[in-house]
């Protein structure tokens, strides 16, 4: 049985270091004014930093984030279909293409935007990988430097799936909308995988339901152990 953990930030081990990165994708899709549930919102963690809008006539239209009608997402979601995997999901607020802003201070081998997007160095995607570390995608990031040679970031894009397993959620959980597909609940206080749901290709991914979470498997958190990489916690999650 495969063993799957929370990542999440080591602020200590990254605090010695002193970077810090101020910067969002290049695109992204606007949030929704829902008719049905009245909620205007936007989703965050659906990034694909490897997605080029610039060839799209329209690509000013996703440069500004804002709500808009249901029937105006739906078209610009169709617009952008076809540049993703058949199976990518795009809720409001999904992001396209490299990070752009600023970088300050120096970086150890890993860092993180936000407390969400997770960028480490070239080299430090490439001992992963020969670590047996599957599915990582690193992506080139448009971040200015202030200091002399600094080094090249790489984001990790992370596909969003798997799922929370019901048992986990209070009874009371609303049904999603079924018009804008938005459902309100907080990360349980003893969250439980679904394990028919999570992948078994990748060994570092976002979770579908709640994108925000960065899930990895025993394998990956054995790879950084062995290659002593600073900045990451891990939380054992239970599967059912």
């Amino acid at each position: 049985m495969s063993r799957y953990f929370l990542l999440g930030e080591d602020r200590a081990a990254t605090a010695k270091h002193g970077g810090e990165v101020d910067a969002t994708h290049r695109w992204r899709l606007p949030g929704v004014k829902c008719p049905a549930c009245g909620a205007t919102w936007s989703d965050v963690g659906h990034d694909h930093p490897s997605v080029d809008l610039s060839g799209l006539a329209e690509h000013r239209a996703f440069e500004r984030p804002r709500p808009e009608p249901l029937a105006e997402l739906n078209r610009l979601r169709e617009l952008v279909r076809p540049l993703l995997p058949p199976q990518a999901e795009l809720p409001p607020g999904t992001h396209f293409g490299p990070l752009v802003g600023q970088a300050f201070g120096a970086f150890g081998p890993l860092a993180w935007v936000g407390g969400i997007r997770l960028l480490l160095r070239s080299e430090v995607l490439e001992q992963l990988r020969a670590a047996g570390v599957r599915g990582l995608v690193g992506c080139r990031t448009e971040l200015r430097h202030r200091q002399k040679n600094p080094p090249e970031l790489l984001e990790l894009q992370l596909r969003p799936t798997g799922r929370l397993h019901p048992s986990s959620l209070p009874a009371d959980t609303p049904p999603a909308c079924a018009t804008c597909g938005r459902q309100s609940f907080r990360w349980p206080d003893a969250p439980i995988l679904e394990a028919a749901t999570l992948p078994t290709e990748a060994d570092l991914f976002r979770l579908g339901d709640f994108a925000t979470m960065v899930i990895c498997t025993e394998r990956f958190r054995d790879a950084v152990s062995q290659l002593a990489l600073e900045g990451l916690t891990f939380r054992e999650l239970p599967t059912r």
